[in-house]
């Protein structure tokens, strides 16, 4: 009777796996409603059960109405579209991992929870006298600029800002080749609706910022990534993928690098260039950090003038994240598209945000207030490194300017074990595979040391370190 009992209960797993298979592949639109499922015999030997197991699977889809049965054809998807579920789309991961659930947490959280792993300055970091002082002037302006769409180009003094600013960093670009965006974000959605299609293969550095992993889901794309190094991405592996995989686009960082804090090598930039114009190969250049840099890294923009080359940047991390905006600059012959698609998926842009972001700009308490802003971080990397070196916490390399460490725990380590151990105590941290895509960096962490002034962040990390 026990051995009875037995088998029947896995029986009883066996069919639910085949099920959540089923459910989850309708969920992330594999199977889109009107699919005809596999054969039973195909699930059944794909899944590495028995053919009944498989018939009692379907059997219960089928009365619960995610599947219907069509007699001597099979069975198909029943009911319409499923909504999009990006949690379905990626592998089954650690919530304490996942980057959309580390995003939710850093931006729901109130005040008093400390946040050393997210990726953005304390408020009182920010340009605040800066914008106080644009948003009064904006106060007593025109009608048309507090209630007026923006142009589908965006504001044409800001445009005119963006490209001086790019040439101080060798990139030679004129105000008619950029556009703005709300964010860099939707700067990497806008291209890539315009460059890919579902199915289509992106590169991406491993470790990068981790809502790369979370975009590019929703675009349904094969991201594969490509170790980083202190110099820039490994260019065996790089040309390696290139072979493999015939990528459509290439993502990463300009100037300081998230999560690694590394800055490209001009010989790693020159020839990175040449493998992508071998393989017609797009690469999107986040410049998000530029105003944190001491001394300017070499941007692929500026070797490549535009050719497969796409730059982007926002203001969110230096002025304000609550008025979005960002930008995009590229070929003359793509800003057409992409401003089609722009006027399609967000019309016309934030003309008061635009306004407000170019007065903090150009006003000349911004460049003062950069270099104290960089002051501070160099101080706050020495401090944290002091005291995560007290923990035995090593960074992977020390970072010429910025505001991330990527640091890896001391032997046996694990982060995401750790991160749930500090969330309780109201710390959120940053586990290393939320930012790999190969999930090899189970023993690092990312840390803001903009956000790691408390000292309770490293009294928790010990206690829970030590148990």
């Amino acid at each position: 009777m026990k051995n009875a009992s037995h088998r029947q209960a896995q029986a009883h797993t066996r069919i639910e796996a085949v099920m959540a298979e089923i459910q989850s592949r309708i969920a992330s639109r594999v199977y889109p409603p009107g699919a005809r499922l596999p054969s039973v015999r195909a699930q059944a030997q794909a899944m590495q059960c028995s053919v009944s197991t498989v018939v009692e699977a379907y059997g219960r889809l089928s009365a619960g109405g995610a599947v219907v049965s069509r007699p001597g054809s099979g069975f198909y998807v029943a009911g319409p579209l499923a909504p999009l579920a990006l949690s379905e789309l990626a592998p089954d991961l650690d919530r304490a991992i996942d980057p959309l659930w580390i995003s939710r947490q850093s931006l729901e959280t109130d005040v008093d929870v400390l946040k050393p792993g997210c990726g953005w300055l304390p408020p009182d970091w920010l340009y605040e006298t800066g914008m106080r002082r644009a948003l009064r002037t904006l106060a007593r302006t025109s009608s048309t600029t507090l209630a007026e769409y923006a142009p589908p180009l965006g504001n044409p003094a800001l445009r005119q800002w963006l490209a001086r600013r790019l040439a101080g960093n060798g990139v030679d670009v004129a105000p008619e080749q950029v556009m703005l965006t709300e964010s860099s974000t939707h700067s990497i959605d806008l291209i890539c609706r315009f460059l890919l299609q579902p199915g289509d293969t992106v590169l991406v550095d491993d470790p990068c910022y981790f809502n790369f992993h979370a975009l590019l889901r929703a675009h349904r794309v094969h991201a594969v990534g490509v170790p980083y190094t202190p110099q820039g991405p490994d260019l065996d592996a790089f040309a390696s993928a290139l072979q493999e995989h015939a990528p459509r686009l290439y993502i990463t960082n300009a100037g300081i690098h998230n999560p690694t804090g590394a800055t490209l090598s001009p010989i790693v930039a020159h020839r990175l260039l040449k493998l992508a114009d071998t393989a017609r190969l797009t690469i999107i250049e986040d410049d998000i950090f530029a105003d944190f840099e001491t001394t300017p890294a070499p941007r692929l923009a500026a070797f490549d003038d535009f050719s497969r080359v796409i730059q982007i940047g926002s203001f969110s991390k230096t002025i304000s994240a609550s008025l979005r905006c960002g930008y995009i600059a590229t070929r003359p012959d793509w800003l057409e598209g992409l401003s089609d698609l722009k006027i399609a998926t967000s019309f016309g842009g934030g003309r008061l945000a635009t306004e407000a972001i170019l007065a903090a700009l150009s006003d000349s308490g911004y460049r003062r207030h950069m270099e104290s802003i960089r002051v501070r971080l160099a101080t706050a990397m020495d401090t944290t490194l002091k005291r995560l070196a007290a923990l035995g916490i090593q960074p992977w390399l020390r970072p010429q300017a910025g505001m991330f460490l990527w640091c890896r725990l001391p032997a046996g380590g694990d982060a995401a074990t750790l991160a749930r151990t500090c969330l309780k105590a109201g710390i959120i941290l940053a586990p290393g595979n939320a930012f790999s895509q190969s999930q090899r960096a189970a023993d690092y962490l990312r840390f803001n040391v903009a956000q790691c002034a408390d000292p309770r962040i490293f009294e928790v990390l010990a206690q829970a370190m030590a148990g």
